[in-house]
């Protein structure tokens, strides 16, 4: 029975990302948000969209330069789009290059306060899911690929196994990458609720790079991401 569950919801996931490709919901600039607009639709879940880093917080620094916080902010701003489409209910940790400190001196202490503040959004939210955007690094340019890791909390690891079966099946053939348990990582570890951090690619990589770059990729990640998302209530 497990299986076919599983199975269920892959096809069904599956067939959200078809719809929304036959849709052609990435051509132009801009993700496709109006439905959930005007159609109320009362949801149990909240899906917690979380661009990682922020603010004086850069994250990673790509082969080219860019700042890993503005790729995530990016890509986390088309999935919020795409969950609106989807009619999932959505809560934004940031729509800006900030990050959500409230005080400290130092830049240690803004991340720690900034962390807190992340993990108190998430704890303190009704039916929250926390999906959290992040982008790769490694010393060596050939590794790529997306990878997904969960939080302690149940139904956490279900999720980020639908979510990288997602992707390796759509934007990442052939990809060997399997979930990881977030281990050291205080979102994930001090979230009460179901959580995954989507590592979304490799800034180490100049020919991802050049992906991630892409709106067109970015707006295809977020369809693969939200459908996923949608598709496994956990």
């Amino acid at each position: 029975m497990g299986k076919l569950l599983v199975a269920a919801r892959l096809a069904l996931c599956a067939c959200l990302i078809l719809g929304l490709l036959a849709a052609g919901i990435w051509g132009g600039e801009q993700a496709v948000s109006a439905i959930s607009d005007r159609v109320p639709i009362k949801r149990a879940r909240t899906i917690i969209v979380d661009a990682g880093h922020g603010g004086e917080d850069g994250g990673a620094t790509s082969c080219t330069g860019r700042l890993e916080s503005g790729y995530n902010l990016e890509i986390a701003l088309r999935l919020e789009d795409m969950l609106h489409f989807l009619g999932c209910k959505t809560l934004m940790v940031r729509r800006t290059d900030t990050a959500i400190y409230k005080k400290g001196e130092t830049i240690a202490q803004k991340k720690v306060d900034d962390l807190k503040n992340r993990v108190r959004l998430v704890n303190e939210t009704e039916g929250g899911v926390l999906v959290s955007i992040h982008q790769n690094y490694f010393s060596q340019s050939q590794y790529s690929g997306a990878q997904v890791f969960y939080g302690a909390a149940d139904g956490s690891k279900l999720l980020a196994d639908a979510v990288q079966a997602a992707l390796v099946s759509t934007l990442n053939p052939g990809s060997h990458r399997k979930t990881k348990a977030a281990r050291g990582i205080y979102l994930m570890e001090k979230s009460r609720k179901q959580a995954i951090l989507v590592e979304c690619g490799f800034l180490s990589n100049p020919e991802e790079e050049r992906h991630l770059a892409s709106p067109d990729y970015q707006k295809a990640l977020a369809a693969v991401i939200g459908a996923a998302v949608c598709a496994n209530p956990g």
